[in-house]
């Protein structure tokens, strides 16, 4: 650090300079990403929010309002009006607190897991850090995790069960209708993580798309996890850690007695937490209502359909399966995925890069000119390497 600061203007121009290296979503070179650009209602009022901290909430008793209306706005959203929880950094975080609560729950101190092997890498830090072990069950010819392997892999010492609503890989949704029968009829935790799938399967319905319940209409559903800052346009960080009642939350609740606002509880990993993500994501809930969302899940599906339909006619390339949600794999059986990826990344096209496919993420702010434009690029790259 020096001694003496540089003038504002000359930090800005050197700031500036420095961040034209980084993506941007409207250039629409960035399919790979499961988040995109906030709304702008929301990142304004991000921005005039910055001071609120939801840690000391006797310091800031509006905010704390506006976050448990924006929960119950959730919760409603995901069958559940009476859903409590918080908003927190992401889904890492939410993920590691429901195993958090349902470690906590157990009274015969159990530490199995059972999960399926399309399950984010957050269930690993989740398990590392509570001492649990993952017991992870392989996928069925759709991508879903096997039922039938979940109930053999139960014992004496399962504690939790995990579905997925919105693989990382290719957006399937588990069958979680199952997996809560199996849960309620063994006495086990669920946790569905719907990071991706939260704000874009409770409105297939009315879409007339499959109705894929997931939600806290499940009986055996214990908690969800779900992103505002991917589908729901908020900023970040905004995750959400949604339970199905208060006696779960309590699992986790901490006592805070030298707080500036007062004596509190917190059930979250994190002490200080961003007030104006809560304030921007009840904003956003607010402004757009099921309308407004369901018009950025068409949109979405639409474009998602269309890039399926011309990836199903190029040659060397096809889908790894139709698309559930707005992600779509691609595969080749005579090009190696690893080297396409390479040679879109050197066109600039930011893609996801797994084992046997490539994945594609339809996000709000890509446009039908991105899609054409990647087609493009694709069909030209397809053809140099071959």
């Amino acid at each position: 650090m020096n001694e003496k600061g540089l003038p504002k203007t000359l930090v800005l121009q050197q700031l500036m300079s420095r961040l034209r290296e980084d993506f941007t979503y409207d250039s629409g070179q960035i399919l790979g990403s499961m988040c995109t650009k906030p709304l702008e209602l929301a990142t304004q009022i991000y921005t005039t929010c910055l001071e609120k901290n939801l840690g000391d909430p006797g310091l800031f008793p509006a905010t704390v309002k506006l976050e448990k209306e924006a929960i119950q706005l959730l919760g409603s959203l995901l069958s559940n009006p009476n859903a409590c929880g918080h908003f927190v950094s992401g889904g890492t975080e939410a993920n590691i607190t429901a195993l958090w609560a349902a470690r906590n729950l157990s009274k015969e101190k159990r530490n199995e897991v059972i999960v399926p092997a399309s399950a984010h890498y957050s269930f690993d830090k989740a398990a590392n850090l509570l001492g649990l072990e993952l017991i992870r069950v392989k996928p069925n010819e759709r991508f879903q995790v096997d039922t039938a392997a979940v109930k053999r892999e139960i014992t004496s010492n399962t504690l939790a069960i995990v579905g997925i609503a919105g693989t990382t890989d290719l957006g399937i949704v588990d069958p979680i209708p199952e997996l809560s029968e199996i849960a309620v009829a063994h006495e086990l935790f669920l946790h569905v993580d719907a990071a991706f799938g939260g704000f874009v399967l409770p409105f297939f319905k009315e879409l007339g798309y499959a109705n894929l319940d997931f939600d806290f209409k499940l009986s055996g559903v214990c908690s969800i996890t779900v992103d505002p800052h991917k589908m729901g346009l908020a900023p970040i960080p905004a995750g959400g850690i949604l339970f199905r009642n208060e006696e779960i939350m309590k699992s986790v609740s901490v006592e805070v007695p030298y707080l500036a606002g007062g004596n509190t509880v917190q059930s979250t990993i994190i002490g200080t937490r961003s007030g104006a993500s809560a304030v921007a994501v009840w904003a956003l809930l607010t402004h757009l209502g099921r309308e407004g969302y369901r018009a950025v899940v068409k949109r979405c599906m639409d474009l998602t359909w269309k890039l399926a339909e011309a990836i199903e006619n190029m040659e060397e390339v096809s889908l790894v399966t139709k698309p559930v949600m707005n992600i779509v794999g691609i595969k080749s059986n005579g090009i190696d995925v690893h080297l396409l990826a390479q040679k879109l990344r050197e066109r600039g096209r930011a893609v996801s890069v797994f084992p046997n496919h490539i994945r594609v993420a339809v996000m709000p702010h890509v446009r039908l000119v991105h899609v054409q434009s990647f087609l493009k690029d694709l069909k030209n790259i397809v053809k140099e390497i071959t």
